[in-house]
């Protein structure tokens, strides 16, 4: 295997490696329709996704969650089993870095935590992202196929949701199914669809 594609796994990334990654996160969701939904002014979504990416990168970060390339040109964020998240602490975070729009967050994490599976063991993934110019390569693949093979030699399942068609293309590919209905937001907003994963 390339040691340039060799995933590097960050309990303890430093304050420059969770802004770099947080940018990355923030640039490659900012045309992402849940983004567009949660911040409608594209001025602001620009201004705010990196605060927002920080407090995913810093949660996944506290709960060794998080996967990279050595040159941090592609990420993948998820938390493993039995992770329980501080809610309050974290909805004052999600507060303090989106301003008024923490209501529209709210009603997301609403929704996913109705729709959350919650009995067999499993990781969470939750975001992904790759360097423009770097996109195409396997980057992501390679991060979610590291992953994939830690819940498989642990026999515990994987969880995440798509928010466009791509994206549940890309888990199918890996094994994901569809789990229940879609997770629909108000307002004509978009979709998310539940995908699962059973250990193999």
């Amino acid at each position: 295997m390339s040691p340039t594609l060799s995933p590097s796994p960050s309990p303890n990334l430093s304050r420059s490696r969770v802004t770099h990654l947080s940018a990355l996160l923030a640039s490659s969701f900012h045309n992402d329709p849940l983004a567009r939904w949660m911040i409608p002014n594209e001025r602001l979504r620009t201004e705010l996704l990196p605060g927002f990416f920080r407090v995913f990168v810093e949660l996944s970060a506290a709960h060794d969650g998080v996967l990279t390339t050595p040159d941090g040109d592609a990420v993948l964020l998820f938390l493993p089993p039995g992770a329980e998240p501080d809610e309050a602490a974290l909805d004052a975070a999600f507060t303090e870095a989106l301003g008024e729009h923490a209501d529209a967050l709210r009603t997301i994490s609403a929704l996913q935590a109705e729709h959350h599976p919650h009995g067999p063991p499993h990781y969470y993934i939750s975001f992904g992202a790759v360097r423009p110019g770097r996109q195409q390569g396997g980057l992501i693949s390679h991060l979610l196929t590291t992953l994939l093979a830690r819940a498989d030699a642990e026999g515990v399942g994987a969880y995440t949701e798509a928010s466009s068609p791509g994206g549940e293309a890309a888990t199918r590919r890996f094994g994901f199914d569809r789990l229940g209905g879609d997770l629909e937001l108000p307002a004509g907003g978009p979709v998310l669809r539940p995908m699962w994963r059973d250990p193999r």
